[in-house]
Order: C-alpha cells, then structure tokens, then sequence
C-alpha cells in the first residue's frame, strides 16, 4: 500500500490558502495571499528539489496553477513536476493537457483507494484544500507534512475543514528554517485516546487553611 501524504504550507491558525501569491487564490475575498514567500530560505528550497520521487494528486484549481507555470520553468523541481504522474479531481473540466496527466473519472475516494493499492512511488497532494477535505472525510490520509509559518491570518481556506473526522496522531519528524518556519511530519497512530485529568481530594486541614484564608 502506497503512503498518501499531505504536504502543504500552512499559518499558525491553520490556513493553507494562496500560500504563494496575491493571485493564487483569491476566493472568498481572500486578500493575503502570498504570506509565506518572504519566510523561504535556501535550506527550505533544498529540501523541496532534492525530495525523493513522488505522483501529484490535485485539485482543478492547485492543477491549474500549476499547469500554468511548471511548463515553463526549469530546475530540478519543475523536471520532476512535468515528468511525473499526475491524477487531477474535478468535476468542471473535461480534459488535462499538461504531459502525463490523468483526470479522475468517477467517484475521487474510490479512485485514490484504487490509486494507493498499485505499485509506485508514494502520492503527495500539494495545496489542493478542497480536495483535502474530501480525503480526510474518507480517512485516505496516511502523513501530514505540514510546513507551519510564523503568522497568523484570521480567514482563509483552513487545512481541517469541514471534511475533518477525529484521528490521534504522532509526531515522526521536525525541524526548523532559519527564518523560523517550523516543518512537522505527523504520521496516523490510531483512534484518540480519551483520559482525564486526575487531583487529589484536600484534606479537612486543607479545606479548613482555604477558609481562613477566604475569611481573611
């Protein structure tokens, strides 16, 4: 089974929206796009063109974003996006023209199930919020790769929407930007445990010292 990874940008409250650009998505009257730019340093950059091989899992709009600049671009993260496998959700559009591209026909769980249990290199989705929710409602998420910025936005697209069902999980990697992003692997680790925090009861001499002291 493939591993199903989630790695995305994200603010303190949990934001995820136009992590890169005025222009990248601004629904919902959403005016802070590009809030995570001015926080990338050289050791981030690294890190993002030297990852391992990967499949993208898209939603229509993160797809066409992407659609519109990666083929023109060149480097190691461009060689690897136009190269590698591609599945794209959408219920708008009837075709994908960028090289190696799939559209998901069909129901999107159903597909992504069928996706994991084939052989291949893991499958990230990159940005992609409302497709996001629709993998946790289905529970297809296995790690969260969650590169948490230094701001708070207050509105915008939040990556544990509506979509979110309770799940524990644990922390397998971490570590921190020199312009103090903070990059935070969580992998699945079962139901949540429920507990209860436990006092002892005070003694007579303890609640006799309370009322004194309350009676001045």
């Amino acid at each position: 089974m493939r591993t199903l990874a989630v790695t995305t940008f994200v603010s303190l409250d949990g934001v995820m929206q136009a992590a890169g650009g005025p222009h990248e998505d601004p629904s919902g009257g959403f005016t802070m796009g590009g809030w995570a730019v001015n926080y990338f340093d050289e050791e981030m950059l690294d890190r993002i063109s030297g990852a391992d091989p990967y499949e993208l899992l898209l939603g229509r709009g993160t797809y066409e974003m992407f659609a519109a600049h990666w083929p023109y671009d060149e480097g190691p993260i461009a060689d690897h996006l136009n190269s590698t496998r591609k599945h794209v959700a959408s219920t708008t559009l009837d075709r994908v023209e960028w090289n190696n591209s799939t559209l998901i026909p069909g129901d999107v769980a159903e597909y992504v199930e069928a996706l994991k249990r084939e052989e291949g290199p893991e499958i990230q989705v990159h940005g992609s919020p409302g497709l996001i929710q629709t993998l946790l409602q289905h529970d297809l998420i296995d790690e969260f790769r969650m590169w948490i910025f230094p701001v708070a936005l207050g509105t915008g697209k939040r990556l544990f929407g509506d979509g979110t069902i309770p799940v524990a999980l644990k922390l397998v990697d971490t570590s921190v930007s020199k312009t103090g992003v903070t990059s935070n692997t969580y992998a699945r680790a079962g139901e949540i445990q429920i507990g209860e925090m436990e006092f002892e009861e005070p003694t007579e001499a303890e609640l006799e010292r309370r009322r004194r002291l309350a009676a001045g």
